[in-house]
């Protein structure tokens, strides 16, 4: 059952850092460092609650906060998704870590937790960004951090909310494609 627990939160933890990769990686390492539904102490990833680590984090969050403008560009956009993808297999890999012998498996999950749902928001926030005005696209990052810390800590204190969370992203990704492929449809019949 333990191992059960730990595969959800790794996959809401991983899920809320390829939506946004810092705040949960702080939450993470904050409700670790309180002990409280993860305890990354004398694992591989301890490095995850330490200060240092998360202090580091907290500033490059606040540099990419400050430089939003010049990261809303593709390559910005791949970068930060790229981190998240990067946190995410680090978050997974330590949850599992951290009450069994074999972490290596949640590495290659939070792989794939954290690419599924920056696909799925990447995707979301494209299409949403367009049918938005200035002021209120600039506020799309702020509601995709707010999500992702929500998600981090209910990963963590209700771990059975991730399926969900998974189920809604892989829901979103395919609703997209969907929609992208009916777009067009309707313009062949006026040919």
């Amino acid at each position: 059952m333990k191992l059960i627990i730990d595969i959800l939160q790794g996959m809401g933890l991983a899920s809320a850092a390829g939506i946004r990769p810092f705040l949960p990686a702080l939450a993470a390492g904050a409700f670790a460092s309180a002990d409280i539904g993860v305890d990354y102490d004398h694992t591989a990833f301890s490095f995850l609650e330490a200060p240092a680590f998360l202090l580091i984090v907290a500033i490059v969050m606040v540099v990419t906060f400050l430089l939003r403008a010049r990261l809303d560009t593709p390559a910005g956009i791949a970068a930060l998704s790229g981190i998240g993808i990067g946190l995410g297999a680090l978050l997974f890999a330590a949850t599992l870590d951290d009450r069994n012998a074999v972490w290596w498996p949640g590495l290659i999950g939070g792989l794939l937790c954290a690419a599924l749902a920056s696909a799925a928001v990447r995707d979301l926030f494209t299409r949403t960004r367009s049918r938005l005005d200035a002021e209120a696209a600039a506020a799309l990052p702020i509601y995709a951090e707010a999500v992702a810390v929500v998600l981090a800590a209910l990963a963590i204190l209700v771990p059975p909310v991730s399926i969900f969370a998974v189920g809604f992203f892989v829901w979103l990704l395919l609703g997209g494609r969907r929609r992208e492929g009916e777009k067009y449809a309707g313009l062949r019949i006026l040919r």
